[in-house]
Protein backbone atom coordinates (compact mmCIF):
# COMPACT_ATOMS: atom_id res chain seq x y z
CA UNK A 1 0.00 0.00 0.00
CA UNK A 2 2.87 2.40 0.88
CA UNK A 3 4.20 1.52 -2.88
CA UNK A 4 1.26 2.53 -4.44
CA UNK A 5 0.99 5.77 -2.57
CA UNK A 6 4.09 6.46 -3.39
CA UNK A 7 3.85 6.25 -6.81
CA UNK A 8 0.41 8.17 -7.01
CA UNK A 9 2.47 10.50 -5.55
CA UNK A 10 5.19 10.60 -7.70
CA UNK A 11 3.24 10.58 -10.91
CA UNK A 12 1.28 13.99 -9.24
CA UNK A 13 4.61 15.73 -9.23
CA UNK A 14 5.40 14.52 -12.47
CA UNK A 15 2.36 15.96 -13.58
CA UNK A 16 2.68 19.09 -12.01
CA UNK A 17 6.33 19.73 -13.61
CA UNK A 18 5.34 19.21 -16.64
CA UNK A 19 1.97 21.40 -16.55
CA UNK A 20 4.44 23.82 -15.56
CA UNK A 21 6.85 23.50 -18.16
CA UNK A 22 3.95 24.13 -20.86
CA UNK A 23 2.20 27.36 -18.92
CA UNK A 24 4.98 29.21 -17.92
CA UNK A 25 6.74 29.78 -20.59
CA UNK A 26 3.62 31.99 -22.79
CA UNK A 27 2.82 33.75 -19.01
CA UNK A 28 6.77 34.71 -19.46
CA UNK A 29 6.78 35.81 -23.07
CA UNK A 30 3.36 38.05 -22.29
CA UNK A 31 5.87 39.56 -19.19
CA UNK A 32 8.67 40.01 -21.16
CA UNK A 33 6.13 41.32 -24.65
CA UNK A 34 4.19 43.91 -22.32
CA UNK A 35 7.58 45.14 -20.90
CA UNK A 36 8.74 45.87 -24.88
CA UNK A 37 4.99 47.68 -25.19
CA UNK A 38 6.06 50.21 -22.04
CA UNK A 39 9.42 50.78 -24.20
CA UNK A 40 7.69 51.64 -27.69
CA UNK A 41 5.07 53.78 -26.19
CA UNK A 42 7.60 55.64 -24.36
CA UNK A 43 10.40 56.14 -27.28
CA UNK A 44 7.27 56.43 -30.22
CA UNK A 45 5.04 59.14 -27.80
CA UNK A 46 7.66 61.92 -27.97
CA UNK A 47 8.20 61.15 -31.97
CA UNK A 48 5.38 62.82 -33.49
CA UNK A 49 6.54 62.10 -37.01
CA UNK A 50 5.36 58.61 -36.70
CA UNK A 51 2.19 57.59 -37.36
CA UNK A 52 0.01 54.96 -36.16
CA UNK A 53 1.20 52.58 -38.60
CA UNK A 54 4.57 52.89 -37.91
CA UNK A 55 4.58 52.28 -33.98
CA UNK A 56 2.34 49.11 -35.11
CA UNK A 57 5.17 48.19 -37.13
CA UNK A 58 7.50 48.60 -34.53
CA UNK A 59 5.50 46.30 -32.11
CA UNK A 60 5.31 43.68 -34.60
CA UNK A 61 8.85 43.37 -34.58
CA UNK A 62 8.78 43.01 -31.02
CA UNK A 63 6.16 40.46 -31.79
CA UNK A 64 8.66 38.32 -34.30
CA UNK A 65 11.18 39.19 -31.72
CA UNK A 66 9.20 37.00 -29.31
CA UNK A 67 7.62 34.66 -31.56
CA UNK A 68 3.74 35.59 -30.81
CA UNK A 69 0.91 34.54 -32.58
CA UNK A 70 -0.28 38.07 -32.93
CA UNK A 71 -1.35 39.55 -36.52
CA UNK A 72 -1.33 43.45 -37.13
CA UNK A 73 -4.60 44.04 -36.74
CA UNK A 74 -4.59 42.68 -33.45
CA UNK A 75 -2.23 45.39 -32.07
CA UNK A 76 -4.19 48.76 -31.19
CA UNK A 77 -2.31 51.60 -31.21
CA UNK A 78 -4.32 55.23 -30.31
CA UNK A 79 -2.75 58.83 -29.87
CA UNK A 80 -4.23 61.60 -27.67
CA UNK A 81 -2.98 64.43 -28.35
CA UNK A 82 -4.20 67.73 -26.36
CA UNK A 83 -2.66 71.19 -26.12
CA UNK A 84 0.34 70.57 -23.81
CA UNK A 85 -0.24 67.28 -23.24
CA UNK A 86 0.36 63.95 -25.55
CA UNK A 87 -0.55 60.23 -24.85
CA UNK A 88 -0.09 56.87 -26.43
CA UNK A 89 -2.08 54.01 -25.95
CA UNK A 90 -1.13 50.69 -27.04
CA UNK A 91 -2.82 47.21 -26.53
CA UNK A 92 -2.51 43.54 -27.80
CA UNK A 93 -4.88 40.90 -27.74
CA UNK A 94 -3.99 37.59 -28.85
CA UNK A 95 -4.38 33.59 -27.30
CA UNK A 96 -1.90 31.19 -27.25
CA UNK A 97 -2.85 27.37 -27.32
CA UNK A 98 -2.04 25.19 -24.38
CA UNK A 99 -1.99 20.83 -24.76
CA UNK A 100 -1.56 19.40 -22.02
CA UNK A 101 -1.90 15.14 -20.94
CA UNK A 102 -5.12 15.05 -21.40
CA UNK A 103 -6.85 18.69 -21.28
CA UNK A 104 -5.76 21.83 -23.81
CA UNK A 105 -7.22 25.34 -23.53
CA UNK A 106 -6.35 28.39 -24.88
CA UNK A 107 -4.70 31.32 -22.58
CA UNK A 108 -5.79 34.76 -23.58
CA UNK A 109 -3.54 37.43 -22.98
CA UNK A 110 -4.40 41.10 -23.31
CA UNK A 111 -1.24 43.38 -22.33
CA UNK A 112 -1.29 47.01 -22.79
CA UNK A 113 0.40 50.44 -22.11
CA UNK A 114 0.10 53.80 -22.14
CA UNK A 115 2.28 56.59 -22.02
CA UNK A 116 1.29 60.81 -20.26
Amino acid sequence: MGTFKLLIGFLAIILVVVCAFRVVPPMMANYSFADDLKNVSLMDSQNFQKTDEDVRNDVMRKVREQNLPIEPKQVTVQRINTPGMSALYISADYSVPISLPGYSFDMHFNPDTGNK
